[in-house]
């Protein structure tokens, strides 16, 4: 009789869309930080919780049954490279000897786990395969990072990014659109601008702020203090990072929460992707794209 197997996996799990061919191993549940106002993708009850080592060695110990082929790992939780150096090292050298055919492991980060931790140390890493961190940026202006409880500044932002450079990891950021608020699209746009063209992220994954009642903006909207960005500010709003972006780099916005989902190459695309957005911007309803909002129920 064929016995099947299953992975440990606690509450919800993401990962970004270029992972869709990574092989998921659970080293976290939940978020050490869980603070951020707009964000409801984990519980407030989901205490973070490190996965320990018997569980990480019988997950490999599956994916290795099932022959999985895929060449990378994407460790899940929010933010697994809060975890300690030795502890991450540890994680990889299991992969090893489990699964020898994997050459990178990827994961979600926050700025403060970067920040934690030395550049040897992250040259470390890097040499035991870590690469292409994911990190949830948002934005490059300060005055939203505060008022949605992001805990770093720009200014953090930068120097953590350029350890990563110094270290050798590949990373890639991922921003939300419309975040600061109705009335402030193209200042948000050139802060984050002005912050993205001096490190050199090699993904720039775009997810269009959706807000859903879990979260603590969906209150400070109920009572009048935050006021959503319209659709069409917002599409201003891309248009605007877009022409002001000056690294090469892979724009993706093109998740569900885009409205007017667009990707390309900056900068060989960036005429199409300009194009693009002005199109709908002229041709598109506002409340067409703002009934495209109301209708999403998860990302």
């Amino acid at each position: 009789m064929f016995k099947t197997y299953q992975q440990y996996f606690t509450g919800p799990i993401w990962r970004p869309p270029y992972e869709a061919q990574s092989i998921l191993l659970q080293a976290t549940a939940g978020c050490t930080h869980n603070k951020c106002k707009f964000c409801s993708l984990y519980p407030k009850e989901l205490k973070f919780r490190a996965s320990p080592m018997e569980e990480i060695e019988k997950d490999l110990t599956i994916i290795k049954h099932y022959k999985v082929q895929s060449r990378r790992i994407f460790l899940t939780g929010s933010n697994p490279f809060v975890l300690r150096p030795d502890h991450l090292i540890d994680i990889a050298q299991r992969i090893r000897v489990l699964l020898p055919h994997i050459e990178t492991i990827g994961c979600f980060a926050c700025i403060t786990d970067i920040k934690s931790k030395t550049v040897e140390e992250l040259k470390q890493l890097r040499h035991f395969k870590f690469n292409r961190i994911t990190l949830g940026i948002e934005t490059g202006h300060d005055e939203t990072l505060r008022y949605m409880r992001k805990g770093y500044d720009a200014k953090t932002a930068l120097e953590q990014c350029l350890k990563l450079e110094e270290a050798g990891i590949e990373y890639h950021f991922i921003i939300l659109n419309g975040l600061a608020g109705k009335g402030k699209g193209i200042e948000n746009a050139m802060a984050t601008a002005q912050l993205f063209n001096q490190p050199h992220p090699s993904i720039i994954g775009v997810t269009s702020l959706t807000i859903f009642p879990e979260s603590d903006l969906y209150e400070d909207v109920m009572c009048g203090a935050y006021i959503e960005t319209p659709e069409k500010e917002r599409l201003v709003e891309m248009k605007t990072l877009i022409e002001n972006l000056k690294n090469p780099t892979t724009l993706l916005a093109n998740t569900i929460s885009n409205a007017i989902p667009i990707q390309g190459i900056l900068p060989k695309d960036r005429n199409y992707m300009l194009h693009t957005l002005q199109s709908a911007i002229e041709e598109i309803d506002e409340e067409v794209m703002d009934s495209f909002r109301r209708s999403i129920e998860h990302l």
